[in-house]
């Protein structure tokens, strides 16, 4: 007599620790809309996240050079000592902090664009890191040319992207249908050839052995 056994085994996991969030280092956008908010992407990936740094943030405005016409730039934002300064010019009441706690990002957002808002954006990042016995320092240097427009133009990368998309989620949905049913009918036959075992199993068996079973 042979015995037919099939179900679900729950897999236990344990000592799942949740891992910090990965720094990913992406460009910011150069395409503003009047009169929107726009974010100034910065972002310096800490190597060794375990190590404590201070971390300075400057932020400086370059406008477009015309013809002739050669302009220094300006110290906008600021960010140190755990506190975001905004500081006096053009941008005075429109500049706000958008980065992250740990300092990995430090992206500024300008609000309500202006033409004027045109030009080259420098981020400048200088982290001072604690050892034991000394402190090294690294730094980084961002430049965004940024453009401002009357009205947001489609990105055709950017739909492409999207496409792909909705696309790969169909197909995977699709895939998944298929190894739904695809399981079921194996567990359909598995159950139909057990049964057909047991009945056969008992059609032998004589009425006492049946009852011992």
């Amino acid at each position: 007599y042979h015995s037919c056994l099939h179900g679900w085994i729950p897999t236990v996991i344990k000592g799942i620790h949740l891992s910090r969030p990965v720094c990913v280092d992406v460009p910011s956008e150069t395409d503003a809309v009047l009169g929107k908010s726009m974010k100034l992407t910065c972002i310096y990936c800490m190597k060794r996240d375990e190590i404590k740094a201070k971390t300075r943030v400057n932020w400086y405005f370059k406008p477009n050079e015309e013809k002739g016409n050669s302009s220094n730039k300006t110290h906008i934002y600021k960010y140190e000592i755990n506190r975001s300064v905004e500081l006096d010019g053009p941008f005075k009441g429109r500049l706000a902090w958008n980065g992250s706690q740990d300092l990995q990002d430090v992206s500024i957002q300008i609000i309500n664009v202006t033409y004027n808002d045109s030009g080259i954006y420098e981020c400048n990042v200088s982290r001072e890191f604690e050892f034991d016995f000394f402190k090294p320092s690294a730094f980084l240097v961002k430049k965004i040319q940024l453009k401002v427009k009357a009205k947001a133009t489609g990105n055709a990368a950017a739909l492409y992207s999207e496409i792909m998309m909705y696309v790969l989620l169909v197909c995977l949905t699709f895939w998944l249908l298929v190894e739904m049913v695809y399981c079921y009918r194996k567990i359909s036959q598995s159950d139909e050839k057990c049964a057909n075992q047991l009945i056969k199993t008992n059609l032998v068996l004589s009425p006492t052995e049946v009852t011992q079973l």
